[in-house]
């Protein structure tokens, strides 16, 4: 039911992942290094990729760093970290020209890449440390990050929600880690870090763009100095703990739109053979502008200025968050639960059902149009240990009726139940 368009070689204790295709003019290059998600890591390892991109042997300044990347035609380099349930993971990525449209540069791939492996592999250091200067500088850079977050209303509730659901599993600790985590971090025991991170953890390397597999799969082998020794899988919990009560959690600050946020737990995940049922019914629920929270609450009842729902899908959590009058919370927490029943029931319309299918399916081929989509989708599948294509995801998207919908609804759980409010009076029992 379709093949990746990714072919993949493993390289002694690591894979490359090489999707030849004419449809780009440029080259996508993306490592993928996992870690657990643990409170003793999860600070350094947000760090880790931001101090990677200040400077390389090669290229110790930044200065120097961005001249290179303008020599090789105007070329991105980026690197964030992410969560993929209680996964993280560094992303260090470049995209250049393809050497092959360049006639004055047909080794444009080897220098990419060639470039890239220095800052993942040769970074400047200094006293058998990272540079100080970067470090602290970067330290800065990631506490504003973090203390952003309370700017950001709707993602700072989002964040929230996540952290009282899972207080006591990993998963509910925020991507970019804990500003109180960052007193103690210097050079020395980032850069101890960073060996035992490059040297240990599991990594793959992604290649997008008019390659061919055998090219890149020598010059990753030259130029790659890390590939003997173990790199054992990332361990990750499979159990959900079970829901023995709703957790109810109100949070007052100076605003003037109440936040409420609701946490569930599926009892599915992308590993499970339910996955395509569990994306329809988070598609119906409100994935969409069509979805029933959309629609109803929103729409209908005027209660919500938006009310969406988002799958996690290798935690298996979905979230539901909605920005409302404060004084409408039970309104808004009733009619929201009334949209979780009509789902139980199968209370689903056939429009509801031909309107996911659609927007969902056009949102898969649409991953198929952009190199970081692609890798994306395939690291997915990888992580999960499940060969899911985006064609044998349409099919099953077609094959899926309102009983396996139903079916998956009858196993979600709400969990957590979290309303962001102002500091005065009292909001419709929400106190």
């Amino acid at each position: 039911m379709g093949v990746s368009p990714f072919e993949t070689v493993s390289m002694g204790n690591f894979r490359v992942h090489v999707c030849p295709t004419e449809k780009f003019k440029t080259t996508t290059i993306a490592a993928m290094i996992q870690q657990e998600l643990t409170p003793e890591t999860v600070t350094k390892t947000a760090l880790l990729p931001n101090v990677l991109q200040r400077g390389t042997v090669s290229y110790p300044s930044t200065l120097q760093l961005k001249r290179k990347l303008e020599d090789l035609y105007g070329a991105t380099l980026y690197t964030d970290v992410f969560k993929r349930g209680e996964r993280h993971i560094m992303h260090v990525g470049l995209e250049i020209a393809n050497g092959r449209y360049l006639s004055e540069s047909p080794k444009l791939l080897r220098e990419g890449t060639a470039f890239l492996m220095e800052v993942l592999t040769r970074p400047v250091t200094e006293d058998g440390g990272f540079r100080r200067a970067y470090v602290e500088a970067e330290k800065k850079n990631l506490k504003q990050k973090i203390d952003s977050l309370l700017d950001d209303k709707i993602r700072y509730a989002a964040q929230r929600c996540v952290a009282e659901m899972c207080d006591k599993e990993p998963f509910g600790l925020f991507v970019y880690g804990r500003t109180e985590d960052l007193p103690s971090i210097d050079p020395d025991n980032l850069y101890t870090y960073y060996r035992q991170v490059i040297e240990t953890r599991p990594i793959d390397f992604f290649f997008v763009g008019n390659v061919s597999v055998d090219e890149v799969a020598a010059l990753v082998r030259e130029l790659f100095p890390y590939a003997e020794g173990e790199r054992p899988p990332v361990e990750v919990k499979r159990e959900q703990p079970a829901v023995d009560r709703v957790k109810e959690v109100v949070e007052r600050l100076d605003v003037i739109q109440g936040k409420l946020n609701m946490g569930c737990r599926t009892g599915a995940t992308i590993r499970d053979d339910d996955y395509i049922s569990l994306l329809m019914y988070n598609g119906i629920l409100g994935g969409f502008p069509h979805s029933k929270l959309f629609m109803n609450v929103r729409e209908k009842a005027s209660l919500a200025y938006y009310a969406s729902s988002r799958l996690e899908s290798h935690k298996g959590i979905l979230t539901i968050q909605s920005g409302i009058e404060i004084a409408n919370y039970r309104k808004a927490l009733d009619i929201i639960q009334k949209q979780l029943d009509a789902m139980r029931k199968g209370d689903i319309s056939d429009r509801e059902l031909s309107q996911t299918r659609a927007t969902l399916s056009n949102q898969l081929r649409e991953r198929q149009d952009r190199p970081y989509e692609l890798i994306d989708f395939a690291y997915h599948s990888i992580l999960s240990g499940r060969d899911w294509t985006i064609d044998r995801l349409l099919k099953g998207i077609e094959e899926v009726n309102k009983e396996d919908v139903r079916r998956v609804a009858e196993r979600v759980q709400l969990d957590t139940i979290y309303f962001l409010r102002d500091k005065g009076g009292t909001a419709d029992g929400a106190n």
